[in-house]
């Protein structure tokens, strides 16, 4: 074989050089990342949140004060009653809706209340006998109560609302003839069912189809709606669709 001669070596170096940096440029090709990566289109950039829809309460064909609907359309849109049953007792009206968790309403009820007007207990009611306490002192408490089921002191089923000052829902009592207790229940007249103590008297099979089956195995959150106080005093959370606070809305921007 004949030697190589200089110039024929330089042009064999120069080659294989060339053919270097053209494999070198192709593994950097293939292990670098693009430089210019792809910008989000402008839609994407100006994505807002999706828009909160109300979920107010399902009363479904069953009539109610407008303060009783908003009160359960805030504890519905709100989750207020913290996926607990709720209950709406509007004082005014002498009428109690329960509530599934979701919001939904199960069945409504007259009931008999505290025979006096008034948003609050008497002091120590709850540890006084029943023959202490006056005429005026047996109201039927606003506010919100988380309530559950138990036993009165003659060992009868009953729901208490608010414990230490001994207001429960329970069967109607036919303790007095003269007080006309089912009458009254049947009473269209709302004034005509104010006769207790203060606790909520519901009918038996009321009681015993819808309140108990709910309640007995969980808790539920109670609303009684005031009836001398406006309903925004007692249920300063509570807000309509168009009221409902920018810092919820701020917080769904955030999620």
């Amino acid at each position: 074989m004949a030697a190589l001669q200089p110039s024929n070596l330089r042009s064999d170096l120069w080659a294989g050089l060339k053919q270097g940096v053209l494999l070198a440029a192709a593994a950097l090709v293939l292990v670098l990342p693009p430089s210019r990566t792809a910008l989000p289109s402008a839609a994407a950039a100006h994505q807002t949140p999706a828009r909160h829809v109300f979920h107010g309460a399902d009363f479904a064909s069953h009539a109610a004060s407008a303060d009783a609907r908003f009160i359960a359309d805030w504890v519905a849109d709100s989750g207020d009653s913290r996926g607990l049953p709720f209950i709406i007792l509007d004082k005014r009206d002498a009428r109690v809706f329960v509530f599934g968790a979701q919001g939904r309403l199960i069945d409504s009820s007259p009931v008999l209340l505290g025979a006096a007007p008034g948003d609050d207990s008497a002091p120590d009611i709850g540890t006084r006998p029943m023959a202490s306490v006056r005429q005026d002192e047996k109201t039927t408490p606003a506010g919100r109560f988380v309530a559950q089921a138990g036993k009165n002191a003659s060992h009868e089923d009953v729901v208490w609302v608010d414990y230490a000052d001994a207001v429960s829902m329970h069967r109607v009592r036919l303790v007095d003839p003269k007080e006309r207790r089912l009458e009254r229940l049947a009473s269209p007249d709302p004034a005509e069912r104010r006769i207790s103590y203060g606790c909520i008297n519901v009918p038996v099979a009321f009681f015993e189809t819808v309140v108990w089956p709910l309640l007995r195995s969980t808790r539920a959150v109670v609303y009684v709606l005031p009836e001398v106080r406006d309903v925004h005093q007692v249920f300063a959370a509570a807000y309509a669709p168009a009221e409902r606070p920018a810092s919820d809305r701020m917080s769904e921007a955030r999620l």
